[in-house]
């Protein structure tokens, strides 16, 4: 989706301003380290910016804070917009994270089952042949 040069605006701010959770989630999903899943953080999915987003298994967490008690309906929209683009979001309470992390990495889990291809064994780029091994219809 193209990004508008307000929400990018909204988007670095949003990523310098992380909640306490949210930097820790971001500790455990960065550099790929669950399971090798690639998420990016304030990252636009459906005309909304994610908390955290992982394109490859099309799956949006959120880590909400108490203010969204106060907006249930308007993140309710929001879900249903980002769902009908072919996304899960799944979201959780700050405290519910803070008590127990495992929670939101075995919900990452469970929902990336059977969704991913499994990574080429030489690397990101292994489905390069080397040169001079490709096959040509000479």
């Amino acid at each position: 989706m193209w990004q508008s040069p307000p929400r990018t605006r909204q988007s670095k701010r949003l990523r310098a301003d992380m909640t306490s959770a949210e930097a820790i989630l971001w500790a455990m999903l960065q550099n790929r380290q669950l399971d090798g899943l690639k998420f990016r953080r304030q990252a636009p999915v459906a005309g909304a910016i994610s908390d955290f987003a992982c394109h490859e298994i099309k799956l949006v967490i959120e880590l909400d804070g108490g203010v969204h008690d106060l907006h249930e309906a308007r993140d309710a929209v929001r879900d249903a917009r980002i769902e009908a683009a072919g996304y899960t979001v799944l979201r959780f309470r700050n405290a519910e994270f803070s008590r127990n992390p495992a929670v939101v990495t075995e919900a990452i889990r469970r929902h990336a089952v059977g969704r991913t291809q499994p990574p080429h064994p030489t690397g990101s780029a292994g489905h390069l042949l080397p040169r001079g091994e490709k096959e040509t219809d000479e």
